[in-house]
């Protein structure tokens, strides 16, 4: 009550400041709404009255305007609107309290949330918590749901200490917390039965105590629909059947009222006095409204963590010498923090000169004016702002000494057959091979595959008889080469070492029995690389690490950057305001290119002192190449961000549809001159590709400025294309 007297103080300061100002509010409190000078009743979608608050006041004969806005209700349903009824507690209840704080504390550092509060609340007793905002309310509930440890102090339910391991209490709990807080993907049915299993309901309970649900809290017309579909009020109805359906002994409300009209409210009431009074319920809960307030059987203020009076409402209203609790509730906060009272008496300052800046074109102002405040949250967020930055070198550092292409080692066995002295040439060249890692010997075919198969063996030679005969003699020699094919980029890799072996040993055989190896045996044999002449593997995983990096974490940054504008309800601001849509999204990507351009940095310059690897070509070429491939991938965030509605999918969709092509069709594993059909369409349609071409060709072959100008047009046509398509994706309006 206190914060919305000053809100409403600080709208007359400015209609008083700007007499031509009109002002439109839509609101659920009627003592708000009461003070305007028109008022417009809505119900069903339809008005039911417009016209100054006076004259509505004076047609419906009421005194209220909540009480004026049932009277305008269409018939059949103001008959069944009756005033909320609260009965006397009629049964004794002179028994140990069921719920009891003593000295309950909680502190934040040096920030002290709740100040030693005590209260005790006896059994089907509705305790009622006014407080204003950030008064403690929502932190008090939370420790005596063991959602939160105390600090200090001692919190007791039912006889027994609050313990966030004691299931057995919690069980006897209902707790509804201020948001929504069911799942918005399941029925309404389907969130009760969800429940009732959470609670631990026998299964051929479950139907019945749902069906009971349903019709008890007016839910069954309504039972197969989703949540998010559904007015507030209906929701509430179902939080409260959800906290209610394990008939739970202590039900916790946090302001579970809030933002509900008169209606839904008194509906709601009516169920919370049902509970307490019929079933014993020991109802606690916290409010803002007042009438509700003097609904409860007490009540406690609370203000900066300390409650300030507990009691009766009468008890309070007297006390504080107040006609209405609210004016008790001031009165009495006044007092104990003058602080406030002159905030709710100061008039709104002047705002002070601000210091002159330097003039920005009009065109980049309103983006700029979004990528300052996109930038500010970034900073302010050091976990995504680490992710930004020492994720990418962690998974460098990761990529480069734990994946290579490198295959040293390898265990091979021989079934010699033959046993002449070409066969154990042949031989000999593998066993003097760095490749190569002999293991005992093979005695038959069955042994080449159980060892093969059992992976003790990559490579198994088999000699057949006559292989030095037949060598001799001028004629072709075959060798049985079986390679472990599970790995087929090994496979392939072990073939050409196999093949360069073999071509060596016929090279030298040449040479001793003819001084000349002219007459060598034809051999096929297929080159592994044209460049990286070391066959080091890591000469070609750095390139490939900087370009897969620079498209996978820009891109899963700027991805939430839309959606958490819609599911934060913040995108308002743009559909209200005259910036445009695009200079919206280029607002939201200028901080994550910067982001994503340092972190280019760091990648390139912790290639030569970590890997050993340099660039060859222009510097100036791959910088150029990384600021426009990491102005695509931000843009293809966005892009990702446009379509979806949570950000989880966001986060999701963004490392999915990047990781693919940039795997599988950009040149890190396979080199895109072999790739075919539809796979290079593919790999050509997606800026990695363009990007691993420009980075190989500046660390690995020494290419200069002018030899990726092609690459160049492509990545900025990325960066245009994929904000197009962003553009058209989002609208200014709601869907």
């Amino acid at each position: 009550p206190l914060s919305r007297r000053q809100f409403w103080e600080l709208i007359g300061d400015m209609r008083a400041r700007r007499p031509g100002m009109s002002v439109i509010v839509s609101t659920a409190y009627m003592e708000e709404a009461q003070q305007f000078k028109w008022t417009c009743a809505m119900y069903g979608g339809k008005v039911i009255a417009a016209g100054k608050t006076s004259e509505i006041l004076q047609r419906t004969g009421e005194k209220t305007l909540e009480a004026a806005f049932i009277d305008l209700l269409p018939a059949e349903k103001r008959a069944e609107e009756k005033p909320v009824v609260v009965p006397p507690r009629t049964s004794d209840y002179s028994g140990p309290p069921v719920i009891e704080a003593d000295g309950l504390t909680q502190r934040f550092g040096n920030f002290t949330a709740v100040d030693h509060v005590s209260f005790r609340i006896s059994r089907g007793e509705i305790f009622g918590f006014l407080g204003s905002n950030g008064s403690g309310k929502t932190t008090t509930m939370k420790m005596l749901t063991g959602l939160l440890a105390a600090s200090e102090g001692r919190a007791e339910l039912l006889g027994r200490p609050v313990q966030a391991q004691d299931i057995a209490t919690r069980l006897k709990i209902g707790y509804m917390s201020q948001g929504f807080s069911l799942y918005e993907e399941l029925t309404v049915r389907a969130n009760l039965e969800l429940h009732a299993r959470l609670y631990r309901i026998a299964g051929a309970e479950v139907a019945e105590r749902v069906r009971a649900a349903l019709e008890r809290f007016d839910l069954g017309a309504i039972a197969g629909a989703l949540p998010g579909k559904l007015p507030l009020g209906v929701r509430q109805r179902l939080q409260l059947a959800a906290a209610c359906l394990h008939r739970p002994e202590i039900l916790i409300l946090d302001e579970p009222t809030s933002g509900v009209d008169p209606e839904a409210r008194d509906d709601f009431w009516r169920m919370i006095v049902e509970l307490s009074r019929s079933d014993g319920v020991t109802v606690f809960v916290s409010t803002h409204f007042m009438n509700e307030a003097e609904r409860c059987d007490r009540i406690s203020l609370m203000h900066r963590g300390r409650a300030l009076a507990v009691g009766t409402p009468a008890e309070i209203a007297a006390v504080e010498g107040a006609a209405t609790i609210e004016e008790a509730f001031i009165r009495r906060i006044s007092r104990a923090d003058p602080e406030a009272a002159a905030a709710d008496a100061a008039v709104a300052p002047v705002p002070a000169a601000q210091p002159r800046r330097l003039p920005v074109p009009v065109v980049l102002q309103r983006p700029l004016a979004f990528a300052r405040r996109e930038l500010i949250e970034l900073i302010r967020d050091p976990v995504r702002l680490a992710f930004a930055l020492l994720g990418p070198i962690f998974l460098m550092v990761t990529f480069g000494f734990g994946v290579s292409f490198d295959v040293d080692q390898l265990t091979y066995a021989a079934l010699d057959r033959d046993h002449s002295l070409e066969s154990r040439t042949l031989l000999e060249n593998f066993q003097g091979s760095r490749y190569f890692l002999e293991r005992p010997p093979l005695y038959s075919e069955a042994e080449i595959d159980r060892r093969l198969r059992s992976g003790e063996l990559k490579l198994a030679l088999e000699i057949p008889d006559n292989f030095g005969r037949d060598l001799l003699a001028g004629r072709q020699p075959e060798i049985g080469v079986f390679l472990d094919g599970a790995m087929p980029f090994r496979a392939e890799t072990i073939r050409g070492y196999v093949e360069g072996i073999a071509q060596l040993f016929l090279e030298n055989y040449a040479l001793q029995t003819t001084g000349s190896d002219a007459g060598v045996l034809p051999l096929s044999t297929q080159p592994r690389f044209r460049y990286n002449q070391d066959f080091k593997s890591v000469v070609a995983i750095v390139p490939g690490t900087i370009m897969l990096l620079l498209m996978l974490i820009p891109a899963m940054l700027t991805a939430v950057g839309v959606v958490r504008e819609k599911e934060l309800g913040s995108i308002a601001n743009l559909y209200v305001s005259p910036a445009g849509i695009g200079e919206f999204l280029i607002g939201k990507q200028l901080p994550y290119i910067l982001v994503g351009f340092i972190a280019f940095l760091l990648l390139t310059g912790l290639a030569a002192p970590v890997f050993g690897v340099l660039p060859k070509g222009n510097v100036g070429a791959l910088a150029v190449a990384a600021l426009l491939y990491v102005g695509a991938s931000t843009a293809f965030g966005l892009l990702v961000s446009a379509f979806v509605s949570t950000q989880v999918a966001a986060v999701f969709a963004a490392a999915i549809l990047c990781m693919i092509p940039t795997t599988n069709f950009s040149g890190l594993l396979y080199p895109t001159a072999t790739l075919e059909g539809s796979a290079r369409i593919f790999g050509m349609l997606f800026p990695a590709s363009w990007f691993q071409t420009v980075s190989q060709g500046v660390f690995d072959k020494g290419l200069g400025f002018i030899d990726f100008l092609p690459q160049f047009a492509a990545l900025a046509g990325f960066v245009a294309a994929f904000l197009t398509l962003a553009r058209l994706l989002v609208r200014k309006q709601e869907r």
